[in-house]
């Protein structure tokens, strides 16, 4: 999704978003991410205003004093900055691929089913499994922090049994050029 991104050209206009907006955004967040209403405080206090920041391909940038905090394309669900994840590690679910996918992974591609199902990788259990559409963290085999946001296209247990084609698609991931943006 960030794979050519630039500030200075990619971005159409910024607009402070209405209250009643911004109650809406907050109201997701917390149905979509696995944070609490004091946690989603600290990192978007009630009384400051999103930026909305309007950007080529219909992707939507939710900035907080310039910091990009959320991103959304199309009308799909609100995912959090890779930065953020790095701050907040326990507010998506995380998914482990194997050594073998990480340079794909940080060349742009989506994750294939068998990166989570070999040796290295893991999924949640059985009890614990995530349906399709769900935003989860990246991990890489023998890596502390999240390498990448995606959005499973299956469900992980239907990627267990299945064991073929796009398990997650990657809407970012470490090195991309949304990554090394810090201030818009």
């Amino acid at each position: 999704m960030f794979k050519k991104f630039s500030p200075s050209t990619d971005i159409a206009g910024q607009s402070a978003l209405k209250s009643s907006v911004q109650r809406s955004i907050r109201a997701q967040l917390l149905e979509t991410l696995s944070i609490d209403a004091e946690t989603l405080e600290q990192i978007w206090p009630k009384k400051e205003n999103l930026i909305q920041v309007k950007c080529r391909e219909h992707i939507t940038i939710f900035t907080l004093h310039g910091v990009p905090l959320f991103f959304q394309h199309f009308d799909d669900k609100i995912m959090p900055s890779l930065r953020l994840v790095h701050k907040y590690p326990s507010m998506l679910p995380h998914v482990k691929i194997d050594r073998g996918a990480i340079r794909y992974l940080f060349a742009g591609a989506h994750m294939m089913c068998p990166g989570f199902t070999s040796a290295g990788g893991a999924l949640p259990p059985a009890d614990a499994a995530l349906p399709a559409g769900t935003v989860v963290a990246v991990h890489c085999e023998g890596k502390e922090h999240a390498a990448a946001v995606g959005i499973l296209k299956l469900s992980t247990e239907d990627i267990k049994k299945v064991n073929k084609g796009v398990g997650v698609e990657i809407a970012t991931h470490l090195g991309d050029d949304f990554w090394n943006v810090q201030k818009i």
